[in-house]
């Protein structure tokens, strides 16, 4: 018998969905060996040599490495490397956090475009109506131009500097896919939604080749501390003028940094149409004849924003908002690529062996990307499609869904993006969600369960109806908090927006649910599933192995305490990962 690189002993082992939905934990200890899982067992002594890595677990669970389905790490990365708010929450602590980066960064006259204070993080629930002001960021910034991205990527707040440069005044006309915060005078108050921020983003310094390498490596850095193996980039390519950070990727394979199994979402323009599927095709291609089919980094998916977000009135309702918002140009929302032309995408990228990965917050930007979905099925040949094909669709987000439709993910093969940590109540939902939605579509709310149960007794081959996702940075990436949600559709008790009333709590996912659906799930999303030539998200004999551990079973304590789970080592291909150590 060969002798392991590594050994892990001394706690419990979730092998995850590929045991016939395994449900538990056991006590068992895993051989790697050249870069795979070669045991999993009782007693894997026998696999010990005079250089095997001997790992103890100290009471602790070793599980699959998680998959990130939906995430942004270069934009996580400039964020932390920028003005990073994600660790404040109130207008205090924001403007705090701003006036120290300013003093910490100043200007520099011999390095153009460091003038500009970028950066982001902020929710809009701490500002009365979600809306921040140029005003207030004067107050700490007055002569320097700054723009922050809110938490949620769809809005971003700018001082009075920056609205002056961009020349963004009362004249200014709303863009088609945006809107300009103003006062009853007209005058811009300080929020872009959507759109509107690239009148003033396209004035601030584009970040370089070099800031996004680095933004890569911090942000692979950190979700490596969290126990995220792998992940699927939500936007790759050329996109609102922003260079292709595939080539980020690209570079960072060929260097030996990137170590993480990436797949990258390219950008569907949606001011085109079909005609730029052959154009996706070929960086697909190309990529893959540059690095090989099986690396680590792929182009195999296309990302289509089918809608915004409720909060400023763009996600796409199938009923009318309340207020303001139904009473606009929009009563409904806004499909930035909808009805048709969503249709039309769907069916032509399944066609190319694309995979599709779709934006939908609104209960009809969901239905309408299901009917495309529906209509690829027909068109292209579904019901005879391998369950293993390599054409791995999925919604992300899904904040509201109409319970008709929640059965037919399962039906279409389409899999679902449980991004669960928003799934309760707090201050943006019921302040600034629910008004204007209306509390009849309040059991609308990220229905993970029903699209789950609807999918009934699935065999381990067939396609997931579950993947789960972060969003990062609109959230936390640490899997634990968001599972610790999904569980108990309640934030943790000691979270400072924590309430009491789980939101609807018929929806809750069992822990062994959630956790496969962040670790099977998605790992089945970016063609690493059963039947796939390199399979992670289980702990299996053959499987690479791509693995974290934490400082306790989870399975054992009540439910409460799923947040307070640590990760303490994070293996790729059988390496220990620095930052999870």
């Amino acid at each position: 018998m060969p002798h392991a690189d590594l050994l892990i002993l001394g706690g419990v082992v979730y092998r995850g969905a590929g045991r016939a939905r395994s449900v538990a934990p056991e006590r068992l200890q895993v051989a790697v060996a050249d870069g795979r899982i070669t045991a999993v067992d009782h007693d894997v002594s026998a696999w010990r040599g005079p250089r095997t890595e001997v790992v103890d677990l100290a009471g602790g669970m070793l599980h699959a490495g998680f998959v990130d389905a939906h995430v942004h790490p270069i934009q996580g990365g400039l964020e932390r490397l920028g003005c990073d708010l994600s660790g404040a929450s109130t207008t205090a602590e924001y403007l705090e956090v701003v006036a120290r980066h300013a003093r910490e960064h100043p200007a520099r006259s011999e390095v153009s475009g460091s003038e500009w204070i970028t950066g982001g993080g902020w929710a809009m629930s701490a500002f009365p109506g979600g809306t921040p002001t140029a005003a207030a960021l004067d107050t700490v910034v007055p002569d320097r131009p700054v723009l922050l991205a809110n938490r949620d990527h769809h809005g971003s707040w700018a001082n009075s500097a920056a609205l002056r440069i961009a020349g963004v005044d009362a004249s200014t006309l709303d863009p088609p896919d945006g809107r300009i915060e103003r006062d009853a005078d007209g005058n811009p108050t300080g929020t872009l939604h959507e759109g509107a921020t690239a009148l003033v983003s396209r004035f601030a310094p584009a970040t370089t080749a070099e800031d996004e390498r680095l933004a890569l490596l911090e942000a692979q850095r950190y979700l490596h501390s969290v126990g995220v193996t792998g992940w699927q980039d939500a936007i790759v390519g050329s996109y609102f003028g922003a260079t292709d950070t595939a080539l980020v990727y690209a570079a960072a394979l060929e260097s030996g940094e990137l170590t993480a199994d990436v797949v990258g979402a390219l950008w569907w323009d949606r001011d085109r149409g079909v005609e730029q599927v052959p154009e996706l095709v070929a960086l697909r291609d190309a990529l893959a004849a540059r690095l090989g089919e099986a690396a680590r980094f792929r182009l195999t998916a296309v990302k289509s924003m089918a809608d915004g977000v409720v909060e400023n009135g763009t996600a796409a309702m199938l009923e009318p908002y309340h207020g303001a918002f139904g009473a606009g140009a929009h009563p409904s929302g806004l499909a930035f690529v909808g009805g048709q032309a969503l249709t039309d995408a769907i069916v032509a990228l399944d066609a190319a062996g694309m995979s599709v990965h779709v934006h939908t917050i609104g209960d009809r930007a969901v239905r309408e990307a299901l009917d495309g979905f529906q209509a690829a099925r027909a068109a292209n040949g579904w019901a005879t499609r391998d369950p293993r094909d390599a054409r791995r669709h999925h919604l992300a987000h899904l904040q509201f869904v109409h319970p008709d439709d929640a059965a037919r993910f399962a039906e279409l093969g389409v899999t679902a993006n449980a991004q669960a940590l928003w799934a309760c109540n707090e201050p943006q939902m019921r302040n600034l969600t629910m008004p204007v939605v209306g509390q009849e579509r309040k059991g609308r709310q990220y229905p993970f369960a029903s699209i789950l149960r609807a999918g009934g007794d699935r065999r381990a081959d067939a396609r997931p109806v579950l993947c789960a996702g972060s969003d990062w940075p609109v959230s936390t990436p640490d899997p634990w908090q968001a599972i610790h949600v999904a569980v108990n559709r309640r934030l943790p008790a000691d979270d400072p927006e924590f309430d009491p009333e789980p939101l609807l709590a018929h929806e809750a996912l069992t822990l062994a649910e959630a956790l496969d659906a962040y670790t099977a799930g998605s790992a089945w999303i970016n063609g690493r599933g059963p039947g796939d030539t390199e399979v992670t998200g289980v702990v299996e004999v053959g499987a690479v192995a791509d693995l974290a551990a934490t400082d306790r079973d989870p399975f054992a304590g009540p439910v409460e305490s799923i947040h307070a789970t640590r990760c303490v080592g994070t293996w790729v291909a059988g390496l220990r990962m620095r930052g999870s150590d």
